[in-house]
């Protein structure tokens, strides 16, 4: 007989239970993994689960039966108990000895036992689970004399193949051809004792120091269904001591306790674990099986996992905690492996794997968000969507954080049927020959917006932006009709306006220009604008082009650029920001003229810009003995030990 270690026996299923009084006895299930692995306790995998066999005694009528209570082996032969007789019947309950009498509790219950029908040479036992289970022992105690031959086998596939754990029989090499050892043992095939004689098998040896958590101790553990054969019965010595006990019907299998030893397989991550969704217990016939009891050591298959795990075994990490790849926990050591949360900025629900980021990253982190909400996009979900904006007030983590391009549908450019806008700015990007901040009028010189843009205007001057008419009269005709809110029409009659600073360009007029230029300051200030260049040039022409206006200059001296730029002395041309936006070139680029200018390179094409963050003052000589000193001996901590993204090769000082 097996025993439990149970200390107190109450009397009601509540008592019993986990829940209890105020305090669990069960695991904490916030503290018990806590920074380290865990496993959910260990139990019958069979308590609880229907146990199959080919055959059970009285299932069609009443079937007499005789058997030896013989719990050891006696000194003589002569010392054997007498044989005793009973009859079987499975339509009674204290006559029927059906297969769940095997799994209920040996404690509880330690007289109930299967046995099958009379005069079976062979039997199949065998417990189907519902999902892979973890098997470490196997034991088996007989009513009857333990077989002389049987054999284990375990499926990994839930009954498509099997696999011989262990053979057993009083002789391996005539009954299997095997020689004795650990594929076959004669350890637990003796006739004696002729009742609760006893068969264990041990998935892992006492002295085994593998990692249990570990793909070796997996694989020899794993189950998901348990099947014994019993090929061959022998009798109870006992039964020679009366000859005429021969002829009377002991010539069947039965079994007390078949407990198979286990547990939930979590990988090291949960330490409780709870039904299969949909599945029910399943007591089996009779009284054998209490409710209560089954409710407390029932082990379940499904894993309330920690360490930010998911899956029925804890064998993934959850939907946002994928920065890097899932391990199985450390039983030796109690490494906990928990999977890392992904840096979503709070805008995604999940993130994927990716082993090329994890590898290019150090093995630091590989995760990668997905489907990033409220307009975002990017690894991280820290990029606005094409369409959208960031607006600098808010923070990164706010759903408000990307705003809509308020862009022209006809006038801006498209991309996958959305406008573009500079996305720390929210500026539009025009078509050709259309203007304004939102792209949504035509450029002077342009009439005619549609879904290409504006139509060149095929006039010596400007024309009617809505109908290309040529506009008759000379540019101080159209001067005054901008700043009188009117325009000219070919016939001379006033009509409705369009906007003025479409009219009006510092290429002519920078008299009407209103341009909020930057001055040296303090070297720290000139050097905090981290310039991409600082040269000197002479302007040579200006040119309108509609949507842009470009400056032809001559570079007399190079004091410095980054290296991503390839500036030499000659002619180069400079694009002033947009005229269109505020009417005039900002700053004010005289033709004719010399000047020093620092400016930045444009992020999206790479040319020199010259805008209202620019520095552009008429050449003096005195002004470059200042410059060099400030690019040498105050920015050179910034700027002359490369660029910014580590590289080398800044141009400081000397012309080039």
């Amino acid at each position: 007989m097996i025993f439990w270690a149970f200390l107190v026996i109450v009397p009601a299923c509540a008592a019993s239970s986990p829940s209890f009084g105020s305090k669990s006895s069960g695991p904490d299930p916030e503290n018990s993994c806590s920074g380290r692995a865990c496993n959910p306790r260990m139990g019958n995998l069979a308590l609880g689960r229907v146990l199959s066999t080919h055959s059970v005694c009285g299932s069609n009528f009443s079937e007499p039966y005789c058997f030896y209570k013989q719990a050891v082996t006696p000194r003589t032969r002569g010392a054997c108990s007498a044989v005793k007789c009973s009859k079987c019947d499975s339509a009674v309950p204290g006559q029927a000895h059906p297969p769940s009498a095997m799994s209920d509790s040996s404690f509880r219950h330690p007289n109930t036992w299967w046995q099958s029908a009379e005069g079976v040479k062979e039997e199949t036992l065998r417990v189907d689970l519902e999902t892979e289970f973890l098997f470490t022992h196997l034991i088996v105690v007989f009513r009857s004399p333990r077989p002389a031959a049987m054999v284990l086998e375990r499926s990994q596939d839930r009954g498509r193949t099997w696999e011989t754990l262990r053979y057993f029989a009083r002789d391996c090499q005539g009954m299997f051809g095997l020689a004795e050892g650990s594929a076959c043992t004669s350890k637990y095939s003796g006739a004696f004792p002729c009742s609760r004689g006893e068969v264990i098998y041990r998935a892992l040896p006492p002295s085994n120091k593998m990692d249990p958590f570990g793909p070796a101790a997996q694989h020899q553990l794993m189950v998901t269904n348990l099947r014994v054969r019993l090929l061959r019965r022998q009798p109870c010595p006992c039964r020679t001591k009366h000859p005429s006990a021969a002829a009377l019907p002991t010539e069947h299998y039965a079994i007390y306790d078949f407990i198979v030893k286990g547990s939930c397989l979590c990988n090291g991550h949960a330490d409780q674990c709870v039904p299969a969704q949909g599945l029910q217990a399943r007591p089996g016939e009779g009284r054998q099986h209490d409710t209560c009891f089954l409710s407390e050591r029932q082990v379940h298959g499904t894993c309330v996992c920690r360490h930010n795990t998911a899956g029925d075994h804890c064998e993934r990490c959850a939907p946002l905690y994928n920065d890097r790849p899932w391990q199985a926990a450390n039983g030796i050591i109690g490494t906990p492996h928990e999977c890392q949360k992904c840096k979503c900025n709070g805008l995604a629900r999940s993130c994927h794997f990716s082993r090329g980021l994890w590898l290019a990253t150090g093995r630091r982190s590989g995760g990668v968000c997905d489907d990033c909400r409220h307009n975002t996009e990017g690894r991280h979900c820290q990029n606005c969507r094409k369409g959208f904006f960031r607006d600098p007030g808010l923070p990164k983590t706010s759903p408000d954080s990307c705003k809509p391009c308020s862009c022209h549908p006809l006038g801006s450019a498209l991309s996958g049927g959305s406008p573009l806008c500079d996305p720390s700015s929210g500026e539009c990007t025009c078509k050709p020959g259309v203007g304004g901040a939102r792209c949504d009028s035509c450029m002077l010189g342009y009439w005619g917006l549609h879904e290409y843009g504006c139509r060149p205007c095929d006039c010596t001057g400007d024309c009617d932006p809505y109908t290309g008419d040529c506009i008759s009269g000379s540019v101080v005709d159209v001067s005054r009709a901008a700043a009188g809110r009117t325009r000219l029409s070919s016939n001379g009659s006033d009509v409705a306006l369009f906007r003025a600073e479409e009219l009006f360009s510092a290429l002519h007029h920078s008299e009407r220009c209103e341009c909020a230029e930057a001055t040296l300051g303090s070297p720290k200030r000139f050097c905090a604008a981290e310039y991409d260049y600082v040269l000197v040039a002479k302007v040579m022409s200006a040119h309108d082009k509609g949507s842009h206006a470009e400056v032809e200059v001559k570079v007399k001296k190079v004091f410095y650029q980054s290296p991503r730029m390839k500036i030499r002395r000659g002619s180069i041309t400079l694009y002033p920001e947009s005229w269109t936006d505020r009417g005039c070139t900002c700053p004010i680029l005289n033709p004719g003229s010399e000047y020093v200018v620092a400016g930045h390179e444009d992020w999206k094409t790479g040319r020199p810009v010259v805008n209202t963050k620019s520095l552009v003052k008429p050449w003096r000589s005195s002004l470059g003995l200042k410059f060099l000193h400030i690019l040498r001996k105050d920015c050179g901590h910034r700027w002359g030990k490369g660029d910014k993204s580590g590289g080398a090769g800044h141009t400081v000082g000397g012309g080039v």
